[in-house]
């Protein structure tokens, strides 16, 4: 019988917190992190809200106990802190001690930094200056300096899958752990804040001015955010032999891709319909033991109308809850599959349901609405949290209750 995959460590950097403590209280305040850009050099600062994390790269870089931070890019600095925050809540004292994988995710890699050198690249008479800095470029980069910093050296690769990528991640490691290659599997992702992502958002001409209204009537985009997360994942009997804490349960997973479109999603959300119903299938719970659905919600006007239909499709008239947190953290990318995987464990552990900000009138293509309230006391046991990525690449993940 395939291994259970157990979620015993979780750390997380975000526009609403440094951690997962400082995260859960910023939700549960309803407090949202959106504003506009300090540490991101962008034209577009002061115009377009972003999610950023409130803290520059130098205090990053000591949060992490960088003494030198030579080479280690924002995106990278956002991932260590994460880490060291997913490890220690795991319990995990040296990495070394189990050989473990690491699969983290990013899109921009050292983007964030090596974007600002652009023109320099272009000018002959500074041949030579910045070559240490290209290096970093590569989204392969972050994960190894991660990697190394951490001690996690048994397996090590990336995954990059626009938004679905640290989604893809807890898959792939958790996919590992069942077929019995390792025990323990640290996954996430880790997304910085450039001028490329927001401008490459722009001009496709989704981006909202205002706060995101995601499943709104009146929605027109979404706000860009940044942040890092990781879970860490281990065998049931292995978890259970070293007496670790069991947060939850990655009771089922699935990826579909249905290549409508290099942008759109499908517009009867036919890919994401798929991933919940054979993520549903695999985790052999129901439509009716699911409470809560973290939806990917980003607000723009194809992907809530795909995702919604999506949901009318699966639940029929008995649709649960559901919500988007990115008018929490803005849209962080590839990040976002692992931020909104913790804040599922949290809905489980803290019995609550968030609130989907800034809603004010449904759709008119569906018949659902976001549930708009913090739902305390909520009897939580399953959870559905969805990443939908350009390409119609779509994730979709079962948290469960352990022992549910």
């Amino acid at each position: 019988m395939a291994e259970r995959v157990l979620i015993t460590g979780m750390g997380m950097v975000s526009a609403i917190g440094n951690n997962v403590e400082e995260n859960f209280r910023s939700l549960r305040a309803q407090r949202s992190g959106l504003g506009y850009a300090q540490y991101v050099d962008t034209i577009h600062a002061g115009k377009l809200p972003v999610g950023e994390v409130k803290c520059s790269s130098e205090e990053l870089a000591e949060m992490a106990g960088l003494t030198d931070a030579t080479g280690f890019t924002r995106t990278t600095l956002l991932g260590l802190v994460a880490m060291q925050e997913a490890l220690f809540s795991a319990g995990i004292k040296d990495p070394r001690d189990t050989p473990a994988a690491f699969i983290n995710a990013s899109t921009v890699g050292g983007m964030c930094d090596t974007e600002k050198i652009y023109f320099d690249i272009l000018d002959p008479e500074k041949e030579g200056t910045f070559l240490q800095l290209i290096d970093t470029l590569d989204c392969a980069d972050c994960t190894q300096r991660i990697a190394d910093r951490a001690g996690l050296t048994a397996y090590v690769t990336t995954i990059s899958t626009a938004c679905s990528s640290s989604a893809n991640a807890l898959m792939y490691g958790a996919r590992l752990i069942r077929a019995g290659l390792v025990e323990r599997a640290v996954c996430g992702g880790t997304e910085a804040l450039t001028r490329f992502t927001i401008n490459g958002f722009n001009s496709l001409k989704n981006i909202d001015k205002r706060h995101c209204m995601p499943f709104d009537k009146d929605r027109n985009g979404l706000n860009l955010g940044e942040g890092a997360a990781y879970l860490v994942l281990e065998s049931e009997s292995f978890a259970q032999r070293r007496k670790a804490r069991s947060m939850a349960e990655l009771s089922g997973w699935c990826n579909t891709n249905e290549a409508f479109h290099p942008t759109s999603p499908s517009p009867e959300g036919d890919g994401a319909f798929e991933a919940m119903r054979k993520a549903l299938a695999m985790s052999g719970r129901t439509v009716a033991d699911v409470q809560y659905i973290n939806v990917h919600g980003t607000a723009t006007l194809n992907n809530d109308v795909s995702e919604g239909r999506a949901l009318e499709r699966l639940f029929g008239d008995n649709v649960p809850s559901f919500s988007s947190t990115k008018p929490f953290t803005g849209h962080t990318l590839a990040a976002a599959g692992a931020i909104e995987a913790i804040y599922s464990v949290l809905s489980i552990n803290r019995q609550m349901i968030w609130p989907n900000l800034n809603f004010t009138e449904r759709m008119e293509e569906l018949r659902i609405s976001p549930e708009t309230r913090l739902l305390e006391e909520s009897p939580v046991k399953n959870v559905v949290s969805n990443s939908f990525g350009f390409g119609g690449n779509n994730a979709s993940l079962v948290i469960s209750k352990y022992g549910n």
